[in-house]
């Protein structure tokens, strides 16, 4: 084996002059099992001493399945040194879905491999690999918890939680799963148990299996997390303190309304505690026991107090002239539940959008 790892560095042995060289384009190339395993050993331990493949070897490449022989920090320049392509060129293979790992394609050039990993290329010497641009991440998200089950984060307003019916790329599980499979190097998408309006701040927690992610959900289903939002909503409420309760369905704009005939529709409870008033406008706590769609926004609007900037229901209602932001005047502040592997209680709180606190100097 370490006469094959040196075959790259040796002199090629005296030929006739006017014969083709091997490795040459249009000529086959003498890569065996055993110099794939060695070149693939020592593109991840010493890519820099490694010389690159000729056309033939890496259309040979192309076809084999390889296991990585150690943990690799990054997997382009595994295939960077292995195949001697330029680093513009491999981007753009692992941007077009040339590169799988353990069969899965991989989009971020910079994920690791594990030992034992399965690696494979696809590769055209016609076809210009170009990278795709880098989505523009903004806004992001922040880490509030995370252990080896599950993770807690506070999303910032303009980010949607989960694709819609248009697939797009650039939202909050997209986010989660990079930073997953480059901290604690999973590859499946991460399981989410709830969500959050696009437009909407707040906490949100996510579980790093379907196992602890079920047991999260099966929580919320008995309506034992905890979860607290701040909300400023237009008008003067009149109870310092209020419940609203009804049946939501979905009519033909899409939209959730209110019923109050049982059997129609899922029930919805909120409850909810004033927290300032304000000259045209009401800073409250809300408390939901149950989590339907657009449930908060809902029931405010329906109640002639809708929330600040919403677009949806109510739209004239939640006009103000000291609220231009381009997000709803809702934030998920509090979120408490049992952990499903502890059994510890956690409880998390986030601070005060600023806008919130311009708003509340202002109004």
């Amino acid at each position: 084996m370490r006469q094959s790892c040196e075959l790259s560095r040796r002199k090629a042995p005296q030929r006739r002059t006017d014969a083709p060289k091997a490795g040459d384009r249009g000529l086959p190339s003498p890569l065996t099992p055993q110099s794939f395993a060695c070149k693939l050993c020592a593109a991840v331990k010493r890519p820099a001493q490694i010389s690159p493949l000729s056309h033939q070897a890496l259309m040979a490449l192309t076809k084999k399945q390889l296991q990585l022989p150690t943990y690799t920090a990054r997997l382009d320049l595994t295939v960077a040194a292995m195949t001697g392509l330029s680093r513009q060129i491999v981007r753009g293979m692992f941007s077009n879905a040339c590169v799988t790992l353990n069969g899965d394609p991989v989009s971020e050039p910079g994920q690791p491999g594990l030992e034992g990993d399965t690696l494979a290329l696809v590769y055209d010497a016609q076809t210009r690999y170009k990278p795709l641009p880098p989505v523009r991440h903004n806004p992001q998200f922040t880490i509030v918890f995370e252990d080896t089950h599950l993770l807690v984060v506070e999303k910032q307003a303009g980010l949607l939680t989960v694709p819609t019916v248009r697939r797009e790329k650039d939202t909050l599980v997209d986010h989660i799963g990079r930073y997953l499979s480059r901290s604690d190097r999973i590859t499946k998408p991460a399981c989410l148990v709830h969500r959050l309006d696009r437009d909407t701040s707040g906490l949100l927690v996510f579980g790093k299996s379907a196992r602890v992610a079920e047991a999260i959900k099966t929580q919320f289903e008995a309506r034992k997390p905890e979860r607290l939002y701040a909300a400023l909503v237009a008008g003067k409420l009149e109870s310092d303190r209020g419940t609203f309760e009804s049946y939501l369905v979905t009519d033909s704009d899409l939209d959730q309304v209110s019923t109050l005939q049982p059997g129609q529709g899922k029930l919805a409870i909120t409850h909810y505690e004033i927290v300032q008033r304000l000259r045209t406008a009401t800073f409250v706590r809300v408390q939901l026991e149950t989590g339907r769609r657009n449930q908060i926004r809902v029931h405010f609007a329906e109640a002639g107090h809708p929330v600040l900037g919403d677009v949806r229901y109510a739209v004239e209602l939640a006009k103000h002239p000291h609220w231009r932001e381009r997000r709803l005047a809702l934030h998920a502040q509090t979120l408490g539940l049992v952990h499903p592997v502890t059994q510890q209680h956690l409880k998390f709180t986030t601070e005060l959008p600023a806008c919130f606190d311009r708003f509340l100097t202002q109004a």
